[in-house]
């Protein structure tokens, strides 16, 4: 036994003491210790590159997230009218929109914040799908991205289209304002009373202090009783009165800066294009509680098509229809107006700034519905549509304005065929980067190529916001203090005619 023990014991010690190389039994084993140990480390490194890619991805993400909450507010997240902004791919997916609510609108639906979502261009030639109807989707093709322009065809039915224009019929056009021609333009800018300046100036000074304040002049561009001052005489004292140390204007002052009113040509010779012109018929059509139905289901289909607040497209112009006949056109021009310290908007008149000289349309997007299909021209035009840059001189071409639709036509930068049913829609304001609106898109610019065989029939549907927002949240406020004024009526909504009407 003792014998046994002893030699177990030399063999421990040989064991211990021998080198591996010289076990033959023990060389696969280090050989596949060794070959775990590098697959290890391959391992860690594939972990390591896989993780950079996983945390760069997510790093993506997020910043389009961020994108996408920032271009277009967020309102359209919150807001009940709108649906999500984001565009569609091609896959053939359909947007989702929410019908708009049938119930009334009531004091918080006018008073309540909000923002303006913009649809995504993405690039000229993207086509989206959107659900403005149950059961059908419309494709909306983008045209040009400056303007940001989207074209709809099937909008409107072959019978919706019949019915607004038979309700424009019914309700009797009258002739569009057109611009006369240069030399009647002068004509009338003549005054109608030979003034002296001394007259002119005691005209103006209401209090008969001998001096001339910003108030006296606003108060008679408001009263509109008389034409031996035109706006832009107006506007020019105005800016000599407020260029005045002391804020008022002696006669002696009064004569320079009304010599310089009635000799405005040099400051203006660098306004190249005309100014507007069209001829065509046109009649507006209210689209509020009691009209027709159609009329009705369009609003509703626009609030769906540009995701804003139902409250905003309620409180909007009235549908304007429009006739153009043979050989009728509009010269290209913007629907909406830039804002400025010596305008203020004419749908926030109650609530807007009361020294401004003048009101002008705020229109935030064009809807235009073509309400017939034209046998020949009547196209309309984009003529700067997509430019890479925007310059006033530009619009003028071998001594050819281009803004002058009947000569120029053919040589804008887009033009649309009208097709009955279809729908075109524009921002005219470009995004302030906040969810608002901001400076007028100058890229913007249209008009409509004279009819050349048929009748064109379409109609505009303006979207009116103030780009000032608190403007925009005073209006509001003021038109739920009217709405409650009116809770006793038989109808519980406003409109924007009724509350113009007020006014």
């Amino acid at each position: 036994m003792e014998a046994a023990q002893e030699y177990l014991k030399e063999q421990n010690e040989f064991d211990d003491n021998d080198e591996p190389s010289s076990l033959p039994f023990n060389s696969p084993f280090r050989s596949t210790r060794l070959h775990i140990q590098r697959s290890n480390v391959c391992s860690r490194a594939y972990f390591v590159v896989v993780m950079v890619f996983f945390h760069v991805y997510i790093l993506n993400v997020i910043a389009l997230l961020l994108y996408v909450h920032y271009n277009n507010g967020p309102g359209d997240l919150v807001s009940g009218d709108g649906g999500s902004s984001a565009a569609d791919s091609d896959n053939g997916k359909s947007l989702p929109h929410p019908a708009p609510s049938s119930r009334e609108l009531h004091v918080e639906d006018y008073s309540q914040s909000f923002s303006l979502p913009r649809i995504e261009g993405i690039r000229v030639g993207h086509v989206q799908r959107v659900s403005l109807v149950p059961d059908k989707t419309h494709e909306m093709k983008t045209l040009s991205l400056k303007p940001l322009l989207f074209e709809i065809p099937g909008f409107l039915s072959e019978e919706e289209c019949r019915v607004v224009v038979q309700l424009a019929q019914l309700k009797g056009l009258m002739d569009s304002q057109a611009t006369a021609s240069s030399q009647e333009q002068e004509e009338s800018n003549q005054p109608l009373l030979s003034l002296s300046t001394e007259e002119v100036f005691s005209l103006l000074d209401l209090n008969q202090d001998g001096l001339l304040q910003k108030q006296e002049i606003v108060s008679h561009s408001h009263s509109q009783d008389g034409t031996w001052l035109s706006p832009d005489n107006l506007r020019q004292i105005l800016t000599g009165l407020e260029s005045c140390p002391t804020g008022m204007l002696t006669l002696g002052d009064f004569r320079h800066v009304y010599d310089v009113s009635q000799h405005p040509g040099q400051e203006k010779s660098g306004k190249l294009h005309s100014q507007f012109k069209q001829r065509s018929k046109h009649t507006w059509l209210f689209q509020g509680p009691g009209s027709h139905r159609v009329l009705r289901t369009l609003r509703n289909r626009v609030t769906s098509l540009t995701r804003l607040l139902s409250a905003l497209v309620e409180l909007s112009e009235p549908l304007q229809v429009i006739r153009y006949e043979h050989g009728d056109f509009s010269n290209s021009h913007y629907d909406s107006s830039p804002s400025n310290s010596e305008t203020t908007c004419a749908h926030t008149r109650l609530a807007g700034n009361t020294s401004a000289l003048t009101e002008v349309p705020c229109r935030y997007l064009t809807v235009l519905f073509y309400l017939t299909s034209v046998e020949e021209g009547g196209e309309s035009t984009f003529p700067v549509a997509d430019n890479r840059t925007y310059e006033e001189q530009a619009l003028v071409q071998d001594g050819v304005d281009l803004t002058d639709t009947q000569e120029t036509c053919s040589r804008g930068n887009l033009r649309i065929k009208p097709t009955a049913g279809t729908v075109l829609l524009w921002y005219n304001h470009l995004s302030d980067g906040r969810g608002w609106m901001g400076e007028l898109d100058e890229y913007s610019l249209h008009g409509d190529c004279p009819v050349r065989r048929g009748v064109k029939w379409v109609a505009n549907s303006w979207i009116n916001v103030n780009p000032d927002y608190q403007q925009q949240a005073r209006y509001q406020r003021v038109v739920a203090q009217r709405h409650q004024a009116k809770s006793g009526m038989d109808y519980q909504s406003l409109s924007h005619s009724d509350l113009h009407q007020d006014l």
